[in-house]
Parts: C-alpha cells; structure tokens; sequence
C-alpha cells in the first residue's frame, strides 16, 4: 500500500484548492470537501454570516457538532441550526441560545465594521 500523496483539487464556495492525499484517501477527501461546501453556501445562504472566514468558522462549528453528535450516538439533522436540534440533545436551549449569541456578536461585529 503506498502512502505517496498524490495532489487533488477540490472546490469549496467556487474556489479551487489543491490539496495533498494519499491515493486511497482521495474518495473520502472529495466527499468531505462537498460536505463542507455544502455547509458553507447553506451558511451563506441564510445571510446572517458574511465573510468567507467567518462562514468557514461557522461551517467548522457545525461539522463538529455533526462529529460529536455521532460520537455520543445522538442522531443528527443534515444541518443543525437554533430552530431544528437532534431529539436526545443534553440541552437543546442551551445550543439555540448560544447560536443566538453567536448571530448576535456577528451583527455587531458587522455593525462596526460598517460605521
């Protein structure tokens, strides 16, 4: 089995990246890289986050609420959002509260940075 990385190109929110994989892990680059394209335009698409940096921060925050969701055992939707949480949730409030939070600091942030 060799481990040389081969490199791949793949396209996140029309932008092209190259990135070094070992050939048997190319599949599962490629798939990881339309999630996460996924998450990211579904981000952008709501328009309370701007900013490439902060949609991939945001995007970064739910593909790891996905992962620990499925660590735990915990179903988890396609994409998890303030109004929609996974049934068996520890605190549903509390994670709508704080994405709450997070919309909050962002318009704010984006307020400065308009004045």
């Amino acid at each position: 089995m060799s481990r040389s990385a081969n490199t791949v190109s793949v396209t996140i929110l029309d932008k092209e990246y190259q990135v070094a994989c070992p050939a048997e892990q190319q599949a599962e680059l490629l798939l990881s890289a339309k999630h996460l394209d996924e998450q990211m335009r579904a981000i952008r698409s709501t328009g309370k986050v701007i900013g490439l940096e902060r949609i991939a921060v945001m995007a970064a925050l739910n593909i790891a609420h996905e992962l620990l969701q499925t660590r735990n055992g915990v179903a988890t939707p396609s994409a998890p959002s303030a109004e929609s949480s996974a049934e068996g949730d520890p605190d549903p409030s509390s994670l709508s509260g704080l994405n709450n939070k997070l919309d909050e600091a962002l318009h704010q942030l984006r307020q400065l940075e308009i004045g």
